[in-house]
């Protein structure tokens, strides 16, 4: 594969992870605004149609039951997390994109530190989910690093 189309991959990648902390920070926002009872309300709204034809249904079951026992310290554990998380990721993007030099081993870092905790949690909720976001993340980290060696060699010494 080319340069061209490695730096194309790269580019779009991190863009995908710009958009993705953009929907971290929006989920983190509405989080932090809303009440416990507003999102069990949200839950069963949006569930109800499902109970009612089928008051066993084992989705509508699960988020309703997940909904009562949402607790404010859970919420506000979520939101802090989802909020910092996307600032941190929506911070590197733009620094990645705009070819800064301290983005490059910043966002290794950030990414490492990142998929650490993406395989802690792994062990505790064996969510697929995070799996496929903690490949997705080494994937962005190798066109990083790939990115990151070639931009360095075209950089003038100080």
């Amino acid at each position: 594969m080319n340069e061209r189309r490695i730096h194309q991959i790269f580019e779009i990648s991190i863009l995908l992870k710009g958009a993705h902390a953009l929907i971290e920070c929006i989920g983190g926002l509405i989080l932090a605004l809303a009440s416990t009872d507003s999102i069990l309300r949200l839950v069963n709204w949006i569930m109800q149609p499902e109970r009612l034809n089928d008051p066993k249904d084992f989705v509508a079951s699960h988020l309703h039951a997940w909904a009562q026992d949402f607790s404010v310290g859970t919420k506000n554990f979520y939101a802090w997390y989802l909020l910092s998380h996307g600032v941190v990721k929506v911070l590197l993007v733009i620094g990645l994109l705009r070819g800064k030099m301290w983005a490059y081993p910043a966002s290794l870092v950030a990414l490492g530190f990142f998929i650490a905790y993406q395989l802690y949690r792994f062990t505790d909720t064996h969510g697929i989910g995070l799996i496929v976001l903690t490949v997705f993340d080494l994937f962005v980290m190798v066109l990083i690093w790939h990115e990151y060696k070639i931009v360095r060699q075209h950089v003038p010494a100080r």
